[in-house]
């Protein structure tokens, strides 16, 4: 972890103000990052006492300059002991890390493991849907009722991105993903669980319609011509017809009906404007159209979460309800999961989990070449000190080999972390 393009400086001219790289891995030292900016001179002594001879400082990042280059006096006894004392509390502290880290991390498995077992769900009700439908349009209410129940009786929600180690692309569902986002709108407002549980219905069933249109329009990666477009467009009302088959309520279909509707008055099939178009509606509207944006039909074109939020809010901000838009956001957090940032002191890593109490204070995935993948060092932001998110970067940005060690899958799917008050995992 040596940095070669950075001057070096003996440990007796450290001093508060300068940005530090220490030429050691993450597991030999008792800081959060392998570089930093000396804030107290308890750091100071700390590093003192690593066994390192001298290192890196980035002038660039520093607010000070190193101590004279005359040499120093040698370290009085009393403060090494003083060092020693302080790196062996930083140790604990460093351990109490880890072992939040391992929490955080067999969390993630288990809501993985949750939303496995739910797309696998998904995917049986899609496929039998025609076949069985009194008995799969039951097993939907259930797992939507499920859902529901879970997310509004938590004391916190956890949005985490999906990984890829157990199953792939081919568990990305469109409408589980906009199924969730609007659940979690819905809990940010207070809606009733009756409301939330027809919000959940309208929308894992808010494209049926779309059973209706020729695949060769569907995945179509060339923008559709203006007929292609007009029968496109017909999938609300095929999907109002098919629900009415099925039995699903007035609300549920309206939901089904009204999710391409724009506030401005622009949108599909009858150009409703504002509150004309239904509450849970014009929530499905926002979660379906983020969704779109970040996993399109060519993967090519997708953006990423937070270029995403940040087109919805900048140029389509009249699309959509703006109090919801701003709850969207809210809950999301600037940085939504699947976001590649730049921290203030130049780590790169991606956001793998928000908590819509603390959005600003993401869990992040941090890149280091010398951590196994799987492995891979998880930074708390809502503890973390010493640095912050800096900026997002796009996929392009950044080399390959991080891009792969940080990015789980193509697509972006959400699952929450609905766990019982007082888990670590639950709040992290």
């Amino acid at each position: 972890m040596a940095m070669p393009d950075l001057p070096t400086l003996p440990l007796d001219q450290l001093r508060i103000g300068l940005h530090v790289h220490l030429d050691l891995k993450w597991f030999e030292h008792p800081f959060a990052f392998n570089n930093f900016r000396i804030k107290t001179e308890e750091q100071i002594n700390i590093i003192r006492s690593l066994g390192l001879k001298t290192v890196n400082y980035d002038p660039s990042r520093s607010v000070a300059a190193p101590s004279s280059d005359c040499p120093q006096p040698e370290v009085p006894a009393v403060e090494v002991t003083a060092g020693r004392a302080e790196l062996s509390r930083a140790l604990e502290a460093k351990r109490v890390l880890v072992e939040r880290i391992r929490v955080q991390r067999a969390a993630a498995a288990r809501v993985e493991h949750a939303f496995v077992k739910t797309a696998s769900t998904v995917r049986n009700i899609d496929k039998n849907l025609i076949a069985k439908p009194e008995e799969t349009v039951h097993e939907a209410a259930q797992l939507v009722d499920q859902i529901a129940e879970s997310i509004l009786s938590a004391p916190e929600l956890a949005i985490h991105l999906m990984g890829d180690k157990l199953g792939g692309e081919e568990l990305y569902f469109h409408s589980l993903n906009v199924t969730m986002l609007s659940m979690m709108m819905a809990r940010d407002i207070k809606l009733p669980q009756e409301a939330v549980s027809t919000l959940g219905m309208g929308a894992l069933f808010h494209d049926i319609g779309r059973r209706e249109i020729p695949a060769k329009i569907l995945m179509k990666t060339e923008p559709l011509t203006q007929a292609e477009r007009s029968f496109y467009e017909l999938h609300c009302e095929y999907g109002v017809e098919i629900g009415k088959r099925l039995k699903f309520t007035p609300a549920t279909l309206a939901i089904i009906r009204e999710h391409h509707e724009a506030y401005d008055g622009s949108g599909y099939p009858a150009k409703l404007k504002g509150d004309a178009i239904g509450l849970l509606a014009r929530i499905v509207a926002i979660a379906n159209h983020y969704d779109e944006l970040c996993n399109p039909v060519s993967i090519a074109d997708a953006l990423t979460p937070h270029e995403a939020l940040s087109l919805m809010f900048a140029r389509l901000r009249g699309k959509f309800d703006p109090k919801l838009l701003q709850v969207f956001i809210r809950c999301l957090g600037v940085y939504p999961p699947g976001t590649i940032v730049q921290l203030s002191n130049g780590v790169i890593g991606m956001v793998a989990t928000v908590n819509t109490t603390q959005p600003m204070k993401p869990l992040i995935v941090v890149y280091d070449a010398e951590i196994p993948k799987e492995e891979a060092i998880l930074v708390d932001m809502a503890h973390e000190t010493d640095a912050n998110i800096a900026k997002a970067i796009r996929p392009g940005q950044v080399p390959r080999e991080i891009y792969n060690y940080l990015s789980p899958r193509q697509q972006v799917s959400y699952y929450f972390d609905a766990d019982s008050p007082g888990k670590e995992g639950a709040r992290k």
